[in-house]
């Protein structure tokens, strides 16, 4: 029975919990210090006040918060926002939405994954047309919405569902949008 115990089990447990919730404030800690490089330290901006308040629904902690708009006062990097196009399993469209601070490195991840899971990179504009923009969102980022789906079979829809969780375990990668019905 070794190995059995309660704590074991919760300490299992809070290990994986632990780890999506450094996730999720990974990405938001960029976008944080995005906005807040874009508004220049002012607190008032849209931009800065959506992606407050998103960090705040994912209940991160106030002094990180303060911690990332510190951070963009600093001269460091540039981030940047950068979007990909691809077509997935069954000829689906992605729009994929990544914050990076090195444009090559990031393409090279999305290209690796894009490839090891059948899809391909397209060009720009050859996804955009199937989705409209319907105003922001909470993020403060565009919310896509799909004007033309296209049906997958059972095993498309499983590929595709891998896909996009490789995609956005990546740190980078934001938001990513398929027309998939």
């Amino acid at each position: 029975m070794s190995g059995h115990n309660r704590w074991s089990q919760i300490k299992h447990k809070k290990g994986i919990t632990d780890a999506k919730k450094s996730k999720i404030f990974s990405k938001l800690v960029r976008f944080i210090t995005v906005e807040a490089k874009l508004a220049k330290g002012n607190a008032d901006a849209p931009g800065l006040r959506a992606a407050v308040l998103k960090a705040r629904e994912a209940n991160m902690p106030q002094d990180n918060i303060e911690r990332a708009i510190k951070k963009a006062a600093e001269p460091s990097a540039q981030m940047e926002n950068v979007t990909y196009e691809a077509y997935g399993p069954g000829g689906v469209g992605l729009i994929i939405e990544t914050l990076t601070d090195n444009r090559n490195r990031t393409a090279q991840e999305v290209k690796h994954i894009l490839s090891d899971n059948e899809a391909s990179l397209a060009g720009i504009g050859a996804v955009t047309w199937a989705f409209s923009s319907k105003g922001g969102s909470s993020s403060g980022g565009k919310n896509l919405v799909p004007t033309t789906t296209i049906p997958l079979s059972d095993e498309d829809l499983h590929k595709l569902e891998k896909l996009v969780d490789e995609l956005e375990e990546l740190d980078d990668v934001q938001e990513v949008y398929t027309n998939a019905e």
